[in-house]
């Protein structure tokens, strides 16, 4: 079939393609975007994904980031928080969650009540899918063993 200069020709050039293809990965790598796109939430009641791109964009739901990722007093992307890190118990034998004194003096939020973050995610997620008619509002909608 092949001659012996053959199949080593062919195998040289295989191995000489494969480094080319590792180096160029290695050397060209992609840049992950700025923001999750899609994030995957593990509670009691079942996983929940998330999808930036189907809130987010025009052609999807048109939602501001703002509209969801909210502190107030602030108006701008660069202050945006994760939820977690407002709607978390404060650590064990404390009353505030120390992130919280980031922004906030103690005093100010020692007796304030913070919801959790389902709850957050319920009140913030559910009443925008009931208020404009669009996305699941079903528990097993949203929430898959």
């Amino acid at each position: 079939m092949f001659s012996k200069k053959e199949l080593k020709l062919a195998y040289v050039l295989a191995i000489c393609l494969l480094v080319v293809g590792a180096v160029s990965y290695a050397a060209f790598p992609l840049k992950a975007p700025e923001e999750p796109i899609r994030i995957m939430y593990s509670v009691t009641a079942g996983k929940v994904l998330f999808d930036h791109k189907t809130h987010g964009s025009e052609t999807g739901f048109g939602v501001d980031c703002l509209d969801c990722h909210h502190h107030p007093g602030e108006s701008d992307e660069e202050t945006m928080l994760a939820c977690s890190d407002c709607h978390a118990p404060p650590p064990a034998g404390q009353k505030v969650n120390p992130t919280c004194l980031d922004c906030h003096e103690a005093d100010e939020i020692e007796d304030a009540e913070v919801p959790n973050t389902g709850d957050a995610y319920h009140a913030q997620c559910i009443g925008c899918h009931k208020d404009f008619g669009a996305g699941p509002v079903e528990c097993s909608q949203c929430h898959v063993m």
